[in-house]
């Protein structure tokens, strides 16, 4: 992170501190990414370039729908439209939707729950739109092409290493939207392959202190190759977006099964992150809890938007002391994140709504940029929040 940007965050904190915490203002949240996204559909009139982060000359870094983040602007425009419920953002959220329908047949990728349970799920969620059901049901078949029942878990990439069979710890997220396929559809398959998938991961991705390896290689037979990263900073480090989507994923397995093991996973996760000595004081996490030049390290505002609406959720099934604890921790991270820290100005950072967020620093990839799924699960964290706060 450049020292500005540390120097800004640090003052943000210490304004935050000082005055006493500030309120989340939904509303005005709402309307300042309203404005935000509208500069966004005026410098984005091509609907196969999906926006995604900024380059590091500044200009707009866009993607085309197959990439794994191409969902998440779609589902932004829906969740601005569930707070407004003004029409020009249903319209662009649909058409936003529809630029990625193609995608429902791509059996190439592990990432269709983003891709399309994002913006469909949350479209046929708001307005029952048959065509979205067909689409996300097409595209859930897809995505289980990419279950071996000799494995027991969702392959995630064709290649990592040498290793033909590599699952990453963000393989929980689909998991939701193949729960939803096996209630709409009937179809008990996409339930059962997803608890496989969850039982495996559980087994295989978590150290004793909760936290999760990135990558597990699998062999023919469902026998660990090898464990390791690819986006953090060490085999055995902590990537706090890893840990995040755990969080989440884990969050969501409860919810859709009741089990209680998935409860007390979450739980760990979630205590692992939150008293990790390493999180600042602002709980947005450095990008990897064990980078090696901490306190000078990017911070990961995406890590921290996951993570607080995950807590959110995961502070309605617990006890009535950890959830004061979850709930807390995530107000504090909606605070901060909606604060000048990391909340860029109006007109700038290419319309994005956030700031300081890290894709992957080894691979010198999306290093304290904008990223389109920062600005989605903050606007969702928001939702959550003022649900909970009513």
């Amino acid at each position: 992170m450049k020292y500005t940007s540390k120097l800004t965050v640090l003052l943000a904190f210490v304004s935050i501190v000082a005055f006493g915490q500030k309120k989340i203002d939904v509303a005005k949240e709402f309307a300042f990414a309203a404005q935000q996204y509208e500069g966004m559909l005026k410098s984005h009139p091509d609907i196969t370039k999906t926006p995604q982060s900024t380059n590091p000359d500044g200009s707009p870094r866009d993607m085309p729908t197959s990439w794994w983040c191409s969902g998440f602007f779609g589902g932004s425009l829906w969740y601005i439209f569930e707070q407004t419920k003004d029409q020009k953002w249903k319209e662009a959220a649909d058409k936003w939707t529809m630029a990625v329908e193609k995608e429902q047949y791509n059996t190439s990728t592990h990432d269709l729950g983003f891709m399309l349970y994002c913006p469909f799920g949350n479209g046929y969620r708001l307005t029952k739109n048959e065509k979205y059901k067909e689409i996300m049901l097409t595209g859930a078949k897809s995505l289980a092409t990419r279950f071996d029942p000799k494995v027991g878990v969702i392959k995630s990439w064709n290649n990592w290493k040498g290793n033909k069979y590599p699952v990453i710890i963000d393989n929980m997220m689909n998991l939701e939207f193949l729960f939803w396929a096996a209630r709409e559809s009937g179809n008990k398959d996409f339930y059962n392959l997803s608890v496989t998938h969850a039982d495996n991961t559980l087994k295989n991705h978590f150290r004793p202190d909760g936290s999760s390896f990135h990558v597990v290689a699998y062999g023919p037979n469902g026998e660990v190759a090898t464990k390791g990263t690819h986006q953090g900073y060490a085999d055995e480090s902590a990537w706090a977006r890893g840990q995040a989507w755990a969080l989440y994923g884990y969050t969501d397995m409860y919810r859709e099964t009741k089990d209680k093991k998935y409860l007390a996973q979450a739980e760990k996760i979630a205590d692992f992150y939150l008293n990790h000595p390493n999180l600042p004081a602002d709980k947005i996490p450095y990008w990897d809890f064990n980078a090696p030049n901490i306190p000078n390290e990017e911070r990961d505002a995406s890590a921290g938007a996951i993570t607080a609406s995950a807590l959110l959720e995961l502070s309605t099934y617990v006890g009535k002391a950890k959830s004061k604890v979850y709930f807390a921790a995530a107000e504090t991270m909606l605070q901060n994140l909606a604060s000048p820290a990391y909340k860029a100005n109006l007109g700038e950072n290419n319309h994005f709504i956030l700031k300081h967020s890290v894709g992957a620093k080894p691979l010198k990839s999306e290093i304290d940029v904008p990223l389109v799924y920062a600005d989605y699960y903050f606007l969702e964290g928001l939702l959550r929040y003022q649900k909970l706060k009513k």
